[in-house]
């Protein structure tokens, strides 16, 4: 029984590497949006000497577009930046530690993560901010009709609120 009890140990532990697949896709994943938003950035400034030569009110509307669309481009490098906590979180947690961060010097905080509780955290409070500019760029756009209307959003104003406070709370 020692034998096959040894083998199935072995096996098991090397199943740990099925991991990666997840590691490289996020990783990917991860680039492809930096890559994306970027381009969208790099749309966005050359779109920006528009403002200059326009006139009051088209500039009014320009402001609110280029606003929205850098805020997108928060929520766009934001979540590139939840893929890959996650994709060197699951590496650390599963696979082994990355020499090449202890040895650089200038391994961030912000990575280091020792369970699947910080890592959870961790995407947690990235998420959290994405849905708190989500919000902003929601509220942008919006038209108020009724009185109703802005007790509804100064309601989503204090959630949100609440929400950065108990999340801020957590670590303590």
């Amino acid at each position: 029984m020692g034998f096959i009890e040894k083998y199935f140990e072995r096996l098991l532990w090397g199943s740990r590497h099925m991991v990666l697949a997840a590691v490289i896709a996020s990783l990917l994943l991860s680039l492809l949006l930096f890559v994306i938003t970027a381009v969208d950035v790099g749309g966005l400034l050359a779109h920006a000497p528009d403002y200059f030569v326009a006139s009051t009110e088209e500039r009014k509307l320009l402001k609110i577009e280029m606003v929205a669309h850098t805020v997108g481009a928060i929520d766009g490098f934001l979540l590139a930046t939840i893929l890959l906590i996650f994709s060197l979180g699951l590496y650390e947690l599963f696979i082994s530690e990355i020499d090449e961060a202890k040895h650089s010097g200038q391994s961030s905080k912000v990575l280091v993560i020792n369970s699947l509780d910080d890592l959870k955290s961790k995407l947690a409070k990235v998420i959290l901010m994405i849905l708190v500019v989500t919000f902003f760029e929601v509220s942008l756009s919006m038209s108020f009709s009724s009185a109703l209307d802005l007790v509804y959003f100064s309601l989503g104003i204090l959630m949100v609120s609440l929400a950065l406070y108990f999340g801020s709370k957590s670590k303590h």
